[in-house]
């Protein structure tokens, strides 16, 4: 009997089902098998807490060095910061790490326009305010050093690339302790589909696994380990 494929109508009817069965890896597995291997952002790229799930569409910043403290230090930061919507994460990349890229105060605003969390190619600073506001961000570490003068927002809602991953407006990041991978959008409603028909079939062999057969025998049976 063909298996029956899973669907949604929504993204909150997408997100929900990402965060009750699907974790990144068994969504990186798909995507391998589907030909997209260069899907994960590099693994230094981590969440300021353990526990923290990042889900929601890109928006995407693109930051470059600057040697200007001067009224435009900042370049369209504050723009982009503004332009977020419901749903989505701001995904910064393009500077070098010697500066923080999100903080205490961009974090209250983010969360003002409905937006889900923050992805960034460097750090973050103002930790414990972050965490006093349960905002899920990722970053290469936390780094106390401001953006001003040092760097700023050239352009937003444009591609970018983190290590090996290419970011398009409005694709989705979904992240945890074990990484942060990047599904395209135009192939996340089969991306996810499969995901959610591994996930559940993995649940059978952890099963099979807790009663006693053995790892050979199981991928034999199931195709999947």
């Amino acid at each position: 009997m063909a298996k029956s494929r899973v669907t949604w109508k929504s993204d909150r009817d997408l997100f929900t089902l990402i965060r009750g069965e699907l974790f990144p890896a068994v969504v990186g597995d798909v995507m391998d098998k589907l030909g997209l291997r260069r899907q994960f952002l590099p693994p230094e790229i981590q969440p300021l807490r353990d526990d923290m799930v990042v889900l929601g569409r890109a928006m995407t910043v693109l930051e470059a060095d600057c040697f200007d403290d001067g009224p435009d230090s900042f370049g369209k930061m504050f723009e982009a910061l503004d332009n977020l919507k419901s749903g989505e994460l701001y995904v910064c990349a393009g500077a070098s790490p010697t500066y923080a890229l999100w903080g205490e105060l961009m974090t209250i605003r983010a969360r003002a326009c409905g937006a889900l969390g923050a992805v960034m190619d460097g750090y973050s600073r103002d930790t414990n305010g972050i965490l006093e506001q349960d905002f899920p961000c990722f970053s290469r570490g936390r780094y106390a050093q401001d953006q001003a003068p040092r760097g700023k927002v050239i352009d937003y809602r444009c591609p970018v690339e983190i290590g090996q991953a290419r970011i398009e407006p409005g694709d989705i990041l979904f992240g945890d302790l074990d990484g942060v991978c990047v599904i395209p959008r135009k192939a996340e409603r089969d991306v996810f589909a499969k995901a959610l028909e591994k996930a559940r079939e993995e649940k059978n062999v952890r099963k099979a696994l807790d009663d006693g057969m053995t790892a050979g025998d199981a991928f034999r049976k199931f195709g999947i380990l």
